[in-house]
């Protein structure tokens, strides 16, 4: 049995202050291309189908064109929600969307969803767990101690009954201890939500969501991270759908597929003649998304308007200087009293810039010092 799997489609996200609706379009048909492509029999969709509780129309309209060209396509779809998602929302239709061959487990009642399919291996259990929090499951077990995420799994898993000496996937969208963070996640504080990864031992494969970042949690055990670049710390990421091959019992084998975006994000730093100038940009998508680091150490007016003019998506445009550099902490100066007014502006010029005042900045501020106190100093 052959699997898609996918998560953190965030459908309806922005990046700064650009819509990404093209894009995301783009790359979800670009998914059921591959999983068309690679014979899939079915996709995972672990989680956070849309970056709001209460998606825009134009998310929902999307994702029901992403399942329908799935269906197309003759894949059966397992879907389960995320922390940003609203269950209730997600839940709409379920039953007459499982006629479709489109499985939906959002809503948490008491136990995973449990769905067997069957192949030439014999059957192959799925348990789809929506996120779930330990103050979910509790009135659903009474008589177990649930103070640990941890906890909150292993009873969530031994409610669903499954029996891991048959084949067997488990999807979820929870922290398991150990994955590695991105900027455009939410955390708890601390490892509040963690959950062990032992508690999963036995299951043939474990598809997560909620991680942005691609990365196996030991064996068997995959966030497949999100399909497009949700932040600058994703920058240096390879996107791709993950494929999992569940063949007999306790043999699994996962390949990746890249995903190329409609337009990439990167990050571009120097001065701002150096990344104005054609022999530079030239070579670079400037279509992109772009966060964009000046090191000048002179005020360029208008920059940002001029960059555009070069990169027209800039997300972010931040300053490494001199000034930035200096760390300074004003406490007010010592002995002023013996000190003109000239020279603790220079004094404060250079603390908080780095550099003396120029000819030219210095005539001015002697000038609008005269024309204050005249003759008073």
């Amino acid at each position: 049995m052959r699997f898609a799997h996918v998560s953190d489609l965030h459908l309806g996200k922005r990046l700064g202050s650009y819509t990404l609706i093209e894009d995301q379009r783009y790359i979800l048909s670009q998914i059921a291309d591959i999983a068309s492509a690679e014979k899939c029999d079915g996709i995972l969709i672990a989680g956070d189908i849309y970056d709001k509780s209460a998606p825009s129309a134009e998310a929902v309209k999307l994702f029901g064109e992403f399942l329908t060209k799935l269906r197309r396509n003759k894949l059966s779809v397992y879907i389960i929600s995320g922390n940003h998602d609203s269950p209730e929302r997600i839940d709409y239709g379920r039953e007459i969307l499982a006629d479709a061959d489109i499985h939906i487990c959002a809503c948490y009642e008491g136990s995973g969803a449990v769905h067997t399919v069957s192949d030439e291996y014999g059957e192959l259990d799925i348990c789809s767990v929506p996120f779930i929090k330990p103050s979910f499951v509790r009135g659903y077990c009474p008589d177990k101690e649930i103070k640990t995420y941890t906890d909150m799994m292993s009873a969530v898993i031994e409610q669903s009954g499954i029996d891991r000496n048959r084949r067997c996937i488990m999807m979820c969208h929870q922290f398991i201890t150990g994955a590695i963070t991105c900027d455009s996640e939410y955390i708890s504080v601390g490892t509040l939500d963690n959950i062990g990864s032992e508690v999963f031992e036995g299951f043939d494969y474990v598809a997560l969501g909620h991680i942005h970042s691609p990365q196996n949690i030991g064996k068997n055990i995959r966030y497949c991270g999100t399909p497009l670049k949700y932040s600058a710390s994703e920058i240096s990421h390879k996107k791709s759908v993950t494929i999992v091959d569940i063949r007999e019992k306790g043999d699994t084998v996962i390949n990746t597929i890249p995903l190329v975006p409609m337009r990439d994000v990167m990050e571009l730093r120097g001065e701002y003649n150096e990344l104005m100038e054609r022999s530079y940009y030239e070579k670079l998508d400037t279509d992109g998304f772009y966060f964009i680091t000046l090191t000048d150490d002179t005020d360029i007016p208008n920059v940002m308007q001029k960059l555009r003019t070069v990169y027209h998506n800039i997300v972010q445009l931040s300053f490494d200087n001199k000034r930035t550099q200096t760390i300074s902490e004003v406490t007010g100066a010592v002995h002023t009293d013996s000190k003109t007014p000239f020279e603790l502006v220079s004094e404060l010029f250079k603390e908080q810039n780095g550099d003396d005042m120029t000819d030219e900045q210095t005539e001015y501020i002697k000038g609008l010092i005269d024309s204050i106190w005249g003759n008073n100093l």
